[in-house]
């Protein structure tokens, strides 16, 4: 294939990503105090030897109290931005661009690792160690029962909570990241503001449209304003609910129109999760599922938008492009399972693989054009018997 968008680069504001390959962010649960650790290097190391044009660090607690669960990343105090700069300096020498994920769970705080049920905390939990703290929503509504009842935020502590997410996003930008990403999607707090099912209030903060997306909005505004202009605002949105009389996609269309105006610069299109699990939805899974959404948000609120969802081969995440359904790319489970995902599309869309190589760890290619020279050789002694 000659010249694949998919391969080719992007430039918003001030970064140039190399392609549209980016790959999304996957929460490990595995920090100790929100602090990124060996796991971290190792697991974000892992992945950015793939070399994709963007590796983004999964959701980051903008407050201690924001925490999913224990083990979230944080970027609540500046304690935090030392070992998330060793990220990001490996993620730059390998010439890929770090972006970050900022998020408050809102009133899906406090909650089990999902490998230990993804519930609410437990005795057995405790005896691990794990520490159950007080949570804020939209109001004092617990996400299901026999979960932690969280206090309604008062507008007071809305504007001080706002402000927590622009002093995380200065700090993000300390430990070097490029790109900043607002967790909006999932059923956590700023998605909970959005969501008519979540969000009962009934006061400036709640009720139609306006109200309900007045705090996201601020949190929005925040954020661009303490990063350089320069730097590309991200936000992740739940495109739907998923429920009856729940969030939709014409209110995603509205409100990304409003997010453009305050300068966010692309709409990464996810769906689901307002109760239960961070994706649950009654919609249908398939190749590509949540691509539609991101379609919608293109081409009629006139931003650019991210897909992700089951986009497993490279030639489907080029049909994509080519159709006009995305602007990028998102990959993540399956770059668990081929963190050399991005360099294969390469291959997978007609670059030959000795010149694929020129653009991987020299610590991989040196041994691995020797390997194509000797298999190829193999290919040609074994002729039609070869079954490689």
């Amino acid at each position: 294939m000659s010249n694949p968008l998919l391969l080719s680069p992007l430039t918003i504001r001030d970064v140039t990503l190399k392609s549209r390959i980016v790959i999304s962010p996957m929460a490990t649960y595995s920090a100790v105090d929100g602090l990124a650790n060996d796991w971290h290097l190792a697991h974000y190391g892992r992945l950015a030897l793939g070399q994709p044009a963007s590796l983004m660090v999964e959701a980051t607690a903008v407050t201690a109290q924001g925490r999913i669960t224990n083990g979230d990343l944080g970027l609540w105090s500046t304690a935090h931005i030392p070992p998330m700069r060793r990220l990001v300096d490996f993620m730059k020498a390998q010439g890929v661009t770090p972006s970050i994920q900022l998020a408050h769970g809102g009133r899906k705080s406090s909650m089990q690792r999902p490998w230990h049920g993804n519930g609410a905390i437990t005795d057995a939990d405790k005896a691990r160690g794990d520490k159950v703290w007080d949570i804020v929503g939209p109001t004092a509504e617990p996400m299901d029962e026999g979960y932690i009842t969280p206090h309604a935020l008062t507008a007071d502590e809305m504007n001080t909570l706002a402000g927590h997410w622009g002093e995380a996003a200065k700090r993000a930008i300390d430990a070097g990241f490029e790109i900043v990403e607002i967790h909006n999607a999932h059923g956590y707090l700023v998605h909970q503001f959005l969501s008519p099912i979540s969000n009962k209030r009934n006061d400036a903060f709640g009720g139609d449209f306006a109200g309900r997306t007045r705090f996201p909005l601020m949190i929005a505004e925040a954020v661009r304003a303490a990063v350089p202009k320069g730097t590309p605002v991200f936000l992740r949105v739940s495109a739907v609910d998923g429920i009856d009389g729940g969030w939709s996609m014409d209110d995603t269309i509205a409100y990304a129109k409003l997010l453009k105006e305050r300068g966010i610069d692309l709409v990464d299109c996810s769906s689901g999760g307002l109760r239960g699990s961070a994706t649950t939805a009654r919609i249908k899974r398939t190749w590509g599922f949540q691509v539609p959404f991101a379609e919608r948000v293109r081409k009629e609120a006139g931003v650019l938008s991210m897909a992700v969802g089951l986009i497993l081969d490279p030639h489907h995440a080029e049909d994509v492009l080519q159709k006009g359904g995305a602007d990028l790319i998102a990959i993540g489970r399956e770059a668990l399972v081929n963190p050399s995902w991005p360099q294969m599309a390469e291959i997978a869309l007609g670059v030959k693989p000795v010149d694929a190589l020129d653009r991987w760890p020299e610590q991989y290619s040196w041994w691995l054009k020797h390997r194509e020279t000797a298999l190829a050789q193999v290919r040609r002694d074994e002729g039609e018997t070869w079954r490689g």
